[in-house]
């Protein structure tokens, strides 16, 4: 016996305005995720650049920071040679006093604190010129990113001078004070 007669569904037609809808809708996905590519791989390329330049920087960091150490300990030389160089004057004036016949060693002693005092006035100047110079390089290597290398290397061989020139009036002080 043949069961009741099967119900079935009225069929469905398809709409027709939905497949372009859906055919914009996958082209406008594929639009999309291009360009998301595409700005991805520009962003992964400065990234890498940014990092390449972080990475100099750092490295001219770390020769800087070896520079600044350097010319602290040639500003500490320095200081310790003026304080040396103070100590010697008044030890050598006081021994060249005491030499002779009073009034003799008077005139002596005069024209010898004349030439102490010119030479020692002199290194106390190329030697404050060299303080202040290291002062100044050392300001200056501390925010070095904010100056260019070759100033900075041009400054530092000015500083050089003169501690060099500081150098050298010591040296005839020493000369001056050994006679």
């Amino acid at each position: 016996m043949p069961g009741p007669p099967a119900l079935v569904a009225p069929a469905r037609r398809a709409r027709p305005g939905a497949a372009p809808w859906l055919a914009l809708a996958l082209v406008a996905t594929l639009v999309l995720a291009g360009y998301l590519w595409v700005t991805t791989t520009q962003w992964q390329a400065t990234s890498a650049q940014w990092e390449s330049e972080a990475h100099r920087y750092a490295s001219q960091v770390a020769t800087l920071d070896l520079q600044l150490d350097g010319a602290n300990a040639e500003l500490a030389a320095a200081r310790d040679q003026l304080a040396t160089a103070t100590g010697r004057i008044s030890e050598l004036a006081n021994e060249k006093a005491q030499l002779g016949d009073q009034r003799v060693a008077s005139q002596q002693y005069l024209d010898y604190q004349m030439r102490v005092s010119e030479a020692a006035a002199k290194v106390a100047v190329a030697l404050g010129q060299c303080v202040d110079g290291q002062d100044e390089l050392i300001t200056y290597l501390g925010d070095a990113d904010a100056y260019d290398p070759g100033d900075l290397r041009r400054f530092r061989n000015q500083v050089d001078d003169l501690c060099d020139q500081a150098r050298d009036a010591n040296r005839a002080l020493q000369q001056e004070l050994d006679q």
